[in-house]
């Protein structure tokens, strides 16, 4: 509790002294709503409010994005999209922000902006938001808090700061927030990925690469369970030592010369066939160097196919999927409903609960994965079944690469 309090009065000193410097004003609604939505982002919280009315509801929500912006055709866009959609749907008032730079200062200033606003519902995407949670759940006591992709480890660094020793378990998270209004969620990223992988494998692929964007807890279990799906498809075809995977991280969430050319090599020289681009944006260099080889890509998070595709046609073999709109509307729906107590103080790890697919929080996307004969959709369909039971297992241990026979060559970080 000590820290917690030392923590609000840093949030409030620094909210006063972005005030004072102009930052993050009341006007500004992130630089994005400034530029280029602010009029419309208020046109949508005008035509909500009078559905708002009519349905009685009083949820007037926002979202805010961490360092992309609504059209990352990945985590921000999926998230903002799926607050529209139910607010439109459900008769409430609906704002996006996007904070004026890449930072927890910046973030925390969108949160002031949100509320000054009237948002009694904040939805943040993705673990940059640990900080603002830290430092503002105990000061808008009367918001409600939705932070995805959000977990104990990613709180305790923030809350702890200097000393936190990366191990949460040594640590009572509970101390450095406000659990009466926050809900946290992490999701079960080792299962897509091992799907992705498997897939890859079974439809022909031998030499496969991740390329992951910064090397966070989040991007580690996807690239691991991609490595161990390799493993599994690998051994079940009986191919071990035909099958070998590149691995890095570009050290950043978007793709650049630098990256371009390190993927250049990968398909051009090394003759790698599918790259799994693991990292918001940083598909884009996967994609530029996957085109001028033949080679073929993998997204993350959401179907890429149809941002990934306009490089190419046919260029996405599939995607590793969270259920941000699953979670959204999940979630949504349940404050609407009155049941938010059902979900203040936990942090879920969301994975899947279904042998229906579709209803799971971790996919591969059915209309757009490219089944072939190695893998059909019915095949897709009976892993899942396999996983859910039980019968297949997959580890979310991140302490090291996991033991395979397919050879792996992890090349640290690009940056």
């Amino acid at each position: 509790m000590k820290k917690r309090l030392i923590a609000m009065t840093l949030a409030a000193v620094m909210t006063l002294s972005l005030a004072a410097c102009g930052s993050g004003g009341g006007d500004s609604a992130g630089t994005e709503a400034a530029q280029t939505g602010a009029e419309t982002s208020e046109t949508e919280a005008e035509s909500s409010e009078t559905g708002a009315e009519a349905a009685g509801t009083d949820m007037n929500i926002a979202m805010i994005t961490d360092s992309g912006d609504i059209t990352d055709q990945s985590f921000n866009q999926t998230t903002y999209e799926a607050c529209k959609k139910w607010a439109e749907e459900n008769g409430a008032q609906f704002t996006y922000y996007k904070p004026d730079s890449d930072s927890d200062e910046a973030r925390n200033a969108s949160v002031d902006q949100a509320v000054a606003g009237g948002a009694n519902v904040i939805v943040m995407p993705g673990y940059m938001f640990a900080a603002a949670i830290v430092a503002q759940s105990d000061m808008y006591p009367d918001v409600k808090f939705v932070a995805l992709d959000v977990g104990e480890g990613d709180l305790c660094e923030k809350g702890v700061g200097e000393g936190y020793d990366y191990n949460p378990a040594n640590w009572d998270v509970t101390e450095y927030y406000n659990t009466n209004n926050v809900y946290c969620c992490t999701y079960q990223e080792e299962i897509s990925g091992y799907m992705a992988g498997y897939a890859a494998v079974k439809l022909g692929y031998k030499h496969l690469g991740f390329l992951g964007g910064m090397s966070v807890p989040a991007v580690t279990r996807f690239g691991y369970g991609y490595v161990q799906g390799i493993d599994a498809a690998a051994k079940e075809l009986g191919i071990e030592g035909d099958v070998q995977v590149e691995y890095v991280c570009g050290g950043q969430f978007y793709g650049d010369a630098d990256i371009t050319a390190a993927m250049d090599t990968w398909y051009g020289t090394k003759g790698v066939e599918v790259v799994f681009a693991c990292g918001g944006g940083i598909f884009t260099s996967a994609a530029e160097a996957a085109v001028k080889a033949g080679g073929k890509v993998i997204g993350v998070d959401s179907d890429q196919a149809p941002v990934i595709d306009q490089y190419a046609e046919g260029l996405t073999v599939t995607s590793a999927m969270k259920g941000l709109a699953a979670t959204v509307n999940t979630v949504l729906t349940d404050i609407k409903d009155g049941k938010w107590s059902e979900y203040t103080g936990k942090i879920d790890n969301l994975g899947l609960v279904s042998d229906n697919p579709e209803e799971n929080f971790v996919q591969l996307p059915i209309a757009n994965t490219q089944w072939g004969d190695g893998f059909t959709e019915d095949d897709y369909r009976a892993l899942v079944k396999a996983i859910h039971s039980g019968e297949v297992t997959i580890s979310n241990d991140i302490t090291a690469m996991p033991a395979t026979a397919v050879a792996v060559t992890d090349y640290g970080s690009v940056k």
